[in-house]
């Protein structure tokens, strides 16, 4: 064996490793939470503007019967009707996705 197509073996089997590395991490990480507040309040402001909104920046577990997953925790106010309404939900982490939403 040559000692080329050893180092052409290596190094390819570096950046395969490198690939992997990547794409496992970029699995792994959540959406931010300012991203899941702003996709929410674009959602609200279809039906009307919004007095209010708040996000937990830190992830909880959450778990809904059969799954458990790392939610953010937030919440929303507007006005309807000349009426307050609140609505407070649990967004998962990894992909955004309201997986409840509470009228409080």
């Amino acid at each position: 064996m040559k000692v080329s197509d050893f180092l052409a073996g290596v190094l390819t089997g570096v950046a395969a490793g490198i690939v992997v590395s990547e794409t496992i991490d970029r699995v792994n990480q959540n959406v931010s939470a300012d991203s899941v507040l702003n996709t929410i309040k674009d959602a609200f402001k279809n039906e009307g503007p919004i007095d209010g909104s708040w996000i937990v920046m830190k992830t909880e577990p959450f778990t809904n019967k059969v799954i458990t997953m790392d939610v953010y925790r937030g919440g929303i106010s507007r006005i309807k009707e000349g009426e307050l309404e609140q609505f407070e939900f649990a967004a998962d982490a990894k992909t955004g996705t309201v997986v409840e939403l509470i009228k409080a």
